[in-house]
């Protein structure tokens, strides 16, 4: 097995830095458990060849024991719903794997993690989670620590040179400590295997790959934490887009092994762009070799999903236009950094909340219009005040202050209201001041028909009103490009005037970038017509100011029920048999008795777009599975994107990157 070594990709935010003796430190706030099939290790290949120098290290093969017994029992079982989302099927893979071989030692051990997975371990555990598994201090791998000599050290670190470096360094001269469990993200390249082996054989117990190079931000949403891809995917002076598609590749191979799920793939075809098929003959590739003959000479067969791989530039218009959800509109118009949003109290000291999926709160209102957000937040505010009852006065966060005040057991029910009924009224802020205004035209521009559904015949007409108010820059800009998708490009002279009026000479780019992703924006007599038909859903009940509905929903909706153009999305590779429609159930079908749960097979669809993905288009996974039921999606990308990082990524395509040169100095 020949795979691309996996870079350390750095996270977002510094975990705090324990030593021996100090407090541990708390790495995420995620408490669940999951009942899913444990599964088992590809040991590395070099591992096959055994340690020559160290009788005491473990290996595991590929389907054998007892945890491959379990798998078999249980391979049928789909993990599908919140108690089965991606974050605990990665905790459930740890426990199964890192954890299952910790608990054969009675001794408190030491974890050491590099930047990627202290973020990836956050994102499904806390600390009182591995305290209980009896690892009681938690270290960076590139820092200072003081060595404990009595104790055994876990390494869970990404393959490549600097971690394989940083490891031996803990061992050459002196052993910082007693033993090593190394695990890596992903495949090991057999040189730096071979410097472990003969840098510090004696000192390992276990070494293996365990396929966890990706990231669970959401129950149905996965990244591979970076956005960086972005600039190397699709700038013109990329050095490195090759090397990003494979290890993006490589990355989307380890989320197909930890569902244990070999798919049949597909691809959006682009005339302008070959990136979608180039990914999915990657990701071809690399699926076959991961699922080679196994030890006991049976090839994995295709398992009952479909992979679907798409361009960024597919859809332009949904990561611009401003979204009324609650989840889409927050992280738009709040700045929100690493899911934490911050925010003054009424007695101006500083407040921050993390949102994820611990609070169950957030998990119930992110996907809900916020008109329907605020008056749910202040309906169970009512409720509470009911139960220790409280005057129902009008509900205001000084209110709720003053209650909690009075009552200190009443603090922890309201706390989390509180949050979010700031959060929506911050985001309701922003909406009354300058949104609801921009969002009409932007939806009338975005669909090309008004909200009686009558067709939009001049677009400019729509756009005037918006460049003559005293926008910001961002959301005029934002205005002027759904106006060029909306007519599949303008003239040159047009689009100059566009400029002129925005003031953005010097930043045009913002506009003239997009041709990089595929997107017109100046027509020409050779240019052909990128509108797709989209379905019909005009009977559907949505806000005025809400029509807009992400392509990603129609290409979700259309796969489940097998109505994809083989034209349009011709297969890399062939998909199962419940994709020829015996076992697509409509998204429009409504669900009957248990007769129809029991014809559940329990397929997933997953869904990669390259470049990035919008808060709405991730509430769309969640969207076609509830309504399907029979399937599960699951979408991911290289990263999360908002209108206003996927403008500044857009901007900085045309900047030739910097060069490097080192200075050596002589003796």
């Amino acid at each position: 097995m020949d795979l691309k070594v996996l870079p350390v990709l750095q996270s977002n935010s510094s975990p705090e830095q324990q030593h021996h003796g100090s407090e541990p430190t708390c790495l995420g706030f995620g408490n669940e458990s999951l009942n899913a099939s444990p599964h088992v290790l590809k040991t590395t290949a070099a591992l096959r060849r055994t340690l020559d120098d160290a009788d005491d290290v473990r290996t595991c093969r590929h389907g054998t024991g007892r945890g491959a017994e379990q798998y078999n029992r249980k391979k049928n079982k789909m993990a599908t719903g919140a108690d089965h989302g991606l974050k605990r099927i990665v905790w459930k893979r740890i426990q199964d794997t890192i954890i299952t071989d910790c608990r054969k030692s009675d001794v408190w051990k030491i974890l050491i993690l590099d930047p990627f997975t202290t973020k990836l371990l956050s994102t499904c555990c806390k600390m009182s989670d591995l305290m209980l598994e009896k690892i009681t201090i938690v270290e960076d791998l590139y820092k200072k620590r003081e060595p404990v000599p009595e104790m055994k050290a876990i390494y869970f670190m990404s393959p490549t040179t600097t971690c394989v470096d940083a490891f031996i360094a803990d061992f050459k001269p002196k052993p910082k400590y007693k033993a090593a469990y190394v695990y890596f993200t992903d495949y090991c390249p057999d040189d730096l295997f071979n410097n472990m082996k003969r840098s510090c054989a004696t000192y390992i117990r276990v070494c293996k790959e365990i396929n966890l190079s990706f990231m669970p931000q959401e129950a149905q949403v996965f990244t591979c934490n970076n956005p960086g891809a972005f600039q190397s995917i699709y700038s013109p002076h990329s050095r490195d887009k090759t090397k990003t598609l494979e290890t993006l590749a490589d990355q989307l191979v380890t989320l197909c092994a930890t569902l244990d799920e070999y798919p049949g793939i597909r691809y959006k075809k682009d005339g302008n762009m070959e990136n979608a098929k180039a990914f999915a003959e990657l990701v071809d590739k690399k699926l076959a070799r991961h699922y080679e003959l196994e030890e006991d000479s049976k090839k994995k067969e295709k398992t009952q999903a479909q992979l679907l791989i798409v361009d960024r530039g597919f859809d332009p218009v949904s990561p611009i236009l401003h979204e009324l959800t609650y989840q889409a509109m927050a992280y738009d118009l709040i700045d929100i950094q690493s899911d934490t949003y911050k925010y003054k109290a009424k007695d101006k000291s500083e407040k921050q909340a993390l949102l994820n999926e611990d609070d169950l709160l957030w998990v119930k209102l992110r996907h809900k219009h916020i008109a329907d957000v605020s008056e749910l937040i202040r309906k169970l505010v009512k409720e509470i005040s009911a139960n220790k009852k409280q005057p129902d006065a009008k509900i205001t966060i000084s209110s709720l202050a003053e209650m909690m005040k009075k009552m200190p057991s009443f603090r922890k029910q309201v706390t989390e209201k509180t949050i979010h009924l700031q959060l929506a009224e911050d985001c309701m802020h922003h909406f009354s001041n300058n949104v609801e205004k921009l969002c009409k035209a932007e939806q009338d521009l975005a669909l090309g028909s008004d909200v009686e559904g009558v067709k939009v015949k001049d677009s400019m007409r729509t756009l005037l009103p918006v460049l003559l108010h005293p926008y910001s820059t961002h959301d005029k800009i934002r205005a002027v490009l759904l106006y060029i998708f909306s007519v599949n490009g303008t003239t040159e002279e047009n689009l100059n005037k566009l400029i002129q009026h925005v003031k953005i000479e010097e930043d045009q780019e913002f506009i003239l970038n997009w041709k990089e992703l595929g997107v017109p924006i100046i027509t020409s007599p050779s240019f052909f017509s990128r509108k797709t038909s989209r379905r019909n859903r005009s009977q559907d009940e949505t806000y005025n100011l809400s029509r807009w509905t992400p392509v990603i929903k129609d290409v979700m909706e259309d796969a489940v029920e097998n109505k994809l153009d083989t034209k349009e999305w011709p297969h890399q590779s062939e998909c199962p048999a419940a994709w020829n429609g015996s076992g697509a159930v409509s998204a429009r079908q409504k669900q009957k008795n248990s007769a129809a749960d029991e014809r559940r097979t329990g397929s997933r669809l997953i869904v990669f777009v390259l470049g990035g993905i919008s808060h709405s288009e991730m509430r769309c996974a969640y969207e076609v599975t509830q309504a399907v039921k029979s399937c599960e999606v699951i979408i991911g990308s290289s990263h999360i994107l908002t209108p206003t990082s996927l403008l500044n990524d857009i901007k900085t395509l045309s900047k030739a990157p910097m060069e490097t040169f080192t200075i050596e100095e002589k003796a």
